[in-house]
């Protein structure tokens, strides 16, 4: 099942051998009659009726006699109570209890049986009472209308004492929500009673609203009103040390005004059965700790070939309207569209038509959001029963009394990747897994695992780099609020492809008013969100086009010779030095990897890293106003980290899998299967991290060299050395001299590998070749300096033959002006490695090249 519901309370298992349990106890007992009939049997009434913020469950049943039973089950103990009984034959709209349990609040209206009398006060139809329960005593009634009345309690944010005053919501049909201020004492010992009951201070808190939604977990209230045929959405916010406040209006561009009332997380009471889900729009408000504010529509079925439903994205400034394809025409819609909040996503589902994962977080490409239709066997693995969406993930079917925790199923989405064809598929699960899997390191062990079996089935875009990117991200993503305009989500920055079954349009809207200065918490955040939305004009997030040109830079002057502040490259080469010690560190735990990383200095790519390391903490310094440097430090270091292993780790893993061994580092022997390989996804590698410009581990371009001079016909080989996909470093270069011996195959092997080195490791890795080759490269190189400023002096056009071993008066005229220079100049041999290169050694080497070229 792609939705992994873990139950936290189910009546049947919870409740019922409770009830049944006291039944038996209070018969044998010999209770009278009241409460013996209160407990008969008959438990088919048996409802949920409310789920408090702490996580309390308020039920009900009815007995055969009528009687209204009301009890709580204690999330915590997992214990049950009892509350009250109403021994008349009434219907439970609405129930609450405070967080003391010392009041109760019930909503009830007549039973609709016939032959029943009417037991409520006479002209009314619903009765709204406040009941002292600790103990049972009095009971007040707070309205008697001819409309139906919800209640709840509130529950501050205060869990040091109980508060003298409790605050009780009063919702009406009639359109207005009231809150009652309750103050009790208590009288002999612990009995809790109402101060002054019979005046109970309220006020009004919303009127004229259509809609409304209540969150127990943030003690929020959502409600809609029409101002002039305009829909507004509003918030209220209840606090634990004032009264309330409005903290935002939002206009909605969707209808109400023929949609009748219509109230979200309110309990579910006698008026939930009645409802037929098909028949009015879906609307609900989800929000998470990131600052997000979504609002979820769907408006009344006008067909049965499509469905369409929108998704407000506040905090991005836009909405998304979705119009979705339900099949046949004959396939009849029996239940209604569901909307689940699940933290970075919101599901969208109708069962056994479709399932809509939308990321909430990054909701610019269709594509980063998982689409399957009733052709995908997922489909029909969703729970058909309706399921509500109360706080966070916590769920609750109604119809069977289950409270759920509500994730992702880890497992399902992995089996989805390995089975998914579409690459619009493969991109939302990847991401999707990534985001919600609740084991990182063994969710990124399996992609890699899927990447490494499928690295050439994705079309649209890299895997390798997607994962590396996005993964990088979601390690440092709780750190902080924001992130998500900071740094890149994915590599993919435009999708046009259109998925099947499903299109939709996108329009920009208004952002809400906020109505508060003074943020905290979430709506810190959010309003963080709405001013990026407002004042940002271009996107923030890092890429590494400067490092790219530093990068360039130091290595063109190291080529050239000149240098930068030894200080300056020190300190970047620091900050390689702490990420890979970092690295180190975060590894300790696993296993030793096999592939020979990290094992040479590789100044280069420690020289990218140090790069990225000082220009993303700039880059965070400059954004992240209010957090703290040395935590900005460790995000970027841990980011770094992340990133390089990460490739390690996709390389370890084809490493492991082909059974890879040390001797691979050597030259004098055949290459095997399982070496093409590894050098084939080494190569994949560097494609995925150049375009990006993301660094590699030390020793990777090493190894990467010696597998493939193993794998490559020469060609292909000086192909891509040419072509920048082989870089040639000196530990590679040496190891290559040092194994291989002179047959005439390796001769020129050699040759064009030296000929192709810069010319300061090229003069190094000469002078470890004992070849006429290697001698005439390193004369070359030896004259080249020598003669690159000379100036020509007046000489005598006599030359002393006695000096020279051969008559060849061009060599001997070259010879002889080489050493004038040299005994002129003896600053030119303070240049390392070249202590034994003199004019001497020139004339020695040309002359065996002179005879190998003539074959004598």
């Amino acid at each position: 099942m792609a939705l992994h519901l873990v139950a936290d309370f189910d009546l049947r298992k919870d409740a019922l051998p409770w009830l049944q349990a006291q039944r038996a106890a209070w018969t044998g007992a010999g209770a009278p009659g009241g409460c013996a009939g209160v407990l008969e049997n008959n438990y088919e009434s048996l409802r949920v009726l409310n789920v408090e913020r702490n996580g309390n469950i308020i039920y009900t049943y009815k007995d055969d006699k009528g009687n209204v039973f009301f009890g709580l089950y204690d999330c915590q103990t997992r214990q049950n109570k009892h509350l009250y009984t109403f021994e008349k034959d009434l219907q439970v709209v609405s129930c609450s209890v405070n967080s003391e349990r010392t009041l109760l609040a019930a909503s009830l209206v007549q039973s609709t049986k016939e032959g029943r009398k009417n037991e409520l006060q006479p002209g009314s139809k619903c009765l709204t009472l406040l009941v002292e329960i600790c103990p049972v005593n009095n009971v007040k009634v707070l309205k008697a209308v001819d409309s139906y009345v919800w209640v709840q309690f509130l529950y501050p944010h205060v869990d040091s004492h109980p508060l003298p005053e409790n605050h009780l919501l009063l919702i009406s049909e009639e359109k207005y929500i009231e809150q009652f201020h309750i103050q009790v004492i208590q009288e002999d010992g612990n009995r809790v009673v109402i101060k002054n009951s019979g005046h109970l201070p309220r006020e009004r808190v919303a009127e004229d609203f259509v809609w409304a939604q209540w969150d127990m977990s943030e003690q929020r209230l959502y409600y809609i009103d029409l101002k002039k045929s305009r829909t507004f959405l509003k918030c209220i916010q209840f606090c634990g040390d004032e009264n309330f406040k409005l903290m935002f209006e939002a206009p909605l561009d969707i209808s109400l005004s023929d949609s009748g009332f219509k109230l979200v997380n309110f309990g579910c009471g006698y008026l939930q059965d009645q409802e037929k889900l098909p028949k009015y729009p879906s609307l609900c408000v989800f929000t998470n700790r990131t600052g997000s504010l979504c609002v979820c529509y769907s408006p009344k079925f006008d067909s049965w070939e499509q469905i369409t439903y929108s998704v407000f994205y506040f905090h991005k400034g836009y909405s998304k309207t979705f119009t979705a394809a339900l099949g046949s025409a004959h396939s009849r819609v029996t239940k209604g569209i569901t909307f689940l909040n699940l933290e970075y996503y919101i599901a969208v589902y109708l069962p056994g038509h479709f399932f809509h994962l939308l990321n909430i977080q990054h909701p610019d490409l269709i594509c980063h959001s998982l689409f399957l239709t009733g052709s995908n066997d997922v489909i029909n693995t969703l729970p058909h029963s309706p399921l509500h969406s109360l706080s966070g993930s916590l769920v609750l079917d109604w119809c069977s009394g289950k409270l759920y925790r509500v994730f992702l199923s880890q497992s399902c989405l992995l089996q989805f990747l390995w089975h998914a064809r579409p690459d619009w598929e493969k991109m939302a699960l990847l991401h999707c897994l990534l985001a919600c899997g609740r084991d990182p390191q063994f969710v990124e062990a399996k992609i890699i695992q899927w990447i490494s079996e499928n690295i050439s089935a994705c079309y649209s875009f890299d895997p390798i780099q997607e994962f590396i990117i996005a993964s990088s991200y979601w390690s440092i993503y709780p750190e902080t609020s924001n992130m998500d305009t900071l740094l890149p989500y994915s590599s993919v920055l435009t999708w046009n492809t259109e998925i099947p079954g499903i299109t939709l349009v996108t329009e920009e809207i208004m952002l809400p008013l906020m109505k508060v200065h003074n943020f905290k918490s979430y709506w810190e955040k959010l309003n963080a969100n709405l001013d990026y939305v407002k004042y940002s004009k271009t996107h923030l997030h890092y890429n590494n086009n400067v490092v790219r040109r530093e990068w360039h830079s130091l290595i063109s002057e190291e080529k050239t010779g000149k240098s930068r502040s030894k200080v300056y490259v020190r300190n970047i080469l620091d900050n390689a030095v702490k990420v890979i010690s970092n690295l180190e560190a975060r590894n300790l735990v696993s296993e030793p990897r096999l592939t020979p990383l990290f094992q040479e200095e590789d100044n280069h790519q420690r020289l990218l890293v140090g790069l990225m390391v000082s220009e993303l903490k700039d880059h965070l310094l400059r954004h992240l106003q209010g957090v703290e440097k040395k935590k900005i430090e460790q995000m970027v270091l841990d980011y770094s980290s992340k990133l390089l292993d990460l490739i390690c780790r996709i390389l370890e893993t084809s490493w492991r899998k082909h059974h890879l061994h040390p001797w691979v580092l050597h030259f004098n022997r055949r290459a095997s299967a399982a070496e093409f390989a590894v050098f084939h996804i080494m190569t994949r590698i560097l494609e995925a991290t150049s375009s990006l410009f993301l660094p590699l581990p030390p020793g990777f371009h090493t190894l990467h060299t010696i597998l493939g001079v193993h794998c490559l016909p020469l060609h292909n080989l000086l192909h891509y050395i040419d072509n920048g996909v082989l870089l040639l470093t000196e530990t590679a270069v040496t190891r290559l001299m040092k194994d291989l011996d002179n047959t005439e195959k390796n001769e020129k092997l050699k040759f064009s590998i030296i000929v192709r080195l810069p010319p300061l490791i090229g003069q190094k890795i000469c002078r470890l070749w004992d070849h006429p080759m290697s001698s005439n490269i390193i004369s070359r190189n030896h004259v080249k300096r020598l003669l690159q400023n000379y100036k020509k002096q007046p000489q005598s056009s006599v030359i002393d033959k006695s000096s020279f071993s051969v008559e060849f008066l061009p060599l001997n005229y070259f010879i002889e002006t080489l050493t004038d220079i040299e005994s002129s100049n003896q600053a030119l041999y303070g240049f390392e490695g070249h202590d034994n290169v003199d004019a001497k050694f020139v004339e020695e080497a040309a002359l065996k090249h002179t005879t190998m070229l003539l074959g004598l």
